[in-house]
């Protein structure tokens, strides 16, 4: 029985080497075409590499050490006071002009009227001056006048002299006559240049006493208009420290306004990206905080006059001890497109990545930066409310004959009154 069994399994025995021999073969060619397949793909791959490196790649640096940066506009007080308002919060919004803090302005408006009161007396005495002038011009004719009377009667004594009619006594008090009247005329032509001499080419408004009581003015009136403290630039609130009831002092930080319509990126690239590098080259940018899908479009407009670790509180010093040699990175500037900020606003600090194009190697690094201007215009028109309030006062105290003539004729009170002084 078992003989038989094992004659039966003999063929399928033997058949079995020539299939497994088969199956090697298609593995082989199976492996072999799968290679083949690698090599092309990985050739095709680096050909794509290669041809996408020396046509673009090359040309595109990047980095994602880069940073939004803006302006953080200080809010300081110019005097001395305590703070009774503060009318804008962390994160709110204030428009140039705004008022943002103020401080109590009792002390500073006593001292304002003061100013003006002084302003007022100096007007009225100098105009004075001015009407001394014909006073002056009419003792001098009078002067003049009695001289000619006294000539008069002198010649008159001395042609009837010979005939007796006159004693010499007579003639010598008419001499003394013309000699008094002759003193009394120089004296007042005396006092009168003395009085040109106050008011000759000058008006009642340009007069240096007039100029120096309107100096007080004008420092008073500052001094009481930055009582109140208005923003700088329209931006948002932040970093704000004062309170209600805080006594502050100048130059003490209240609050930092942030405007940001003009933010900009520093990027941080390492020295050896820097080398084709050039002021003008477009760049790509995304931000973490909306993803890739948006895109910000700018182009390089500075670089910065040394790398970050040159201007560290503690520089390295290399040449103490061992030395480890570090990458230096220098800061980039680029500045964004103040369409698409709008569209995507950023704040300070987020990060970015930041991708430069530089095909164009035209431009240079350092000579073709442009400086940056930023100025505020609130705080002139404290000087002109100032100017058009000594105006008032100087049109208000000069006498109606010479208004015609003081060179600061009288305003509406309307048209100049300052809303702050109203009353």
């Amino acid at each position: 029985m078992s003989d038989t069994t094992t004659i039966e399994r003999a063929p399928a025995h033997a058949g079995q080497p020539e299939q497994t021999g088969y199956a090697d073969v298609q593995n082989r060619s199976k492996r072999k075409l799968m290679l083949t397949l690698l090599v092309i793909t990985v050739a095709v791959a680096g050909a794509a590499y290669g041809a996408y490196y020396y046509t673009i790649g090359r040309f595109e640096q990047s980095t994602d050490d880069a940073y939004v940066s803006g302006n953080l506009v200080q809010l300081t007080p110019q005097v001395s006071g305590t703070v009774v308002a503060v009318n804008a919060d962390d994160t709110q919004i204030v428009k140039q002009g705004d008022p943002v803090v103020t401080l109590d302005g009792a002390d500073a408006r006593v001292a304002l009227l003061n100013a003006e009161a002084t302003l007022g007396q100096t007007v009225r005495q100098v105009s004075g001056l001015y009407v001394n002038n014909d006073f002056y011009a009419a003792n001098i004719a009078q002067r003049e006048s009695d001289l000619a009377r006294a000539n008069d009667d002198l010649k008159r004594r001395e042609a009837v002299a010979g005939t007796g009619a006159v004693s010499g006594e007579d003639i010598s008090h008419a001499q003394d006559s013309v000699r008094s009247a002759e003193a009394s005329l120089e004296a007042a032509r005396q006092q009168a240049e003395a009085n040109h001499a106050l008011t000759d080419r000058t008006t009642i408004g340009q007069h240096p006493d007039v100029q120096a009581a309107a100096s007080k003015v004008r420092n008073a009136y500052l001094d009481y208009a930055r009582d109140t403290l208005p923003a700088p630039v329209t931006g948002y609130v932040a970093r704000r420290s004062v309170q209600v009831g805080q006594r502050v002092a100048p130059g003490a930080p209240l609050m930092a306004i942030v405007p940001l319509d003009g933010v900009w990126v520093d990027a941080n690239f390492k020295e050896g990206q820097l080398r084709h590098m050039r002021i003008g080259q477009p760049v790509t940018l995304t931000a973490d905080v909306y993803g890739s899908g948006v895109e910000y479009h700018g182009k390089v407009v500075g670089f910065s006059a040394g790398t970050g670790a040159a201007f560290d509180v503690l520089p390295a010093q290399n040449a103490t001890g061992n030395w480890i040699k570090v990458v230096q990175r220098l800061p980039v500037r680029v500045q964004l497109d103040q369409h698409e900020l709008d569209a995507h606003p950023l704040r300070i600090g987020l990060s970015m990545q930041v991708d430069v194009n530089t095909h164009d190697e035209s431009g240079t690094q350092l000579a073709a930066a442009v400086n940056t201007t930023y100025r505020t215009d609130v705080f002139a028109e404290y000087g002109a409310a100032a100017d058009a309030q000594i105006e008032q006062i100087i049109g208000q105290n000069v006498p109606l004959s010479q208004s015609a003539s003081t060179g600061a004729p009288q305003k509406s009170a309307a048209r100049h009154a300052v809303p702050r002084n109203a009353g």
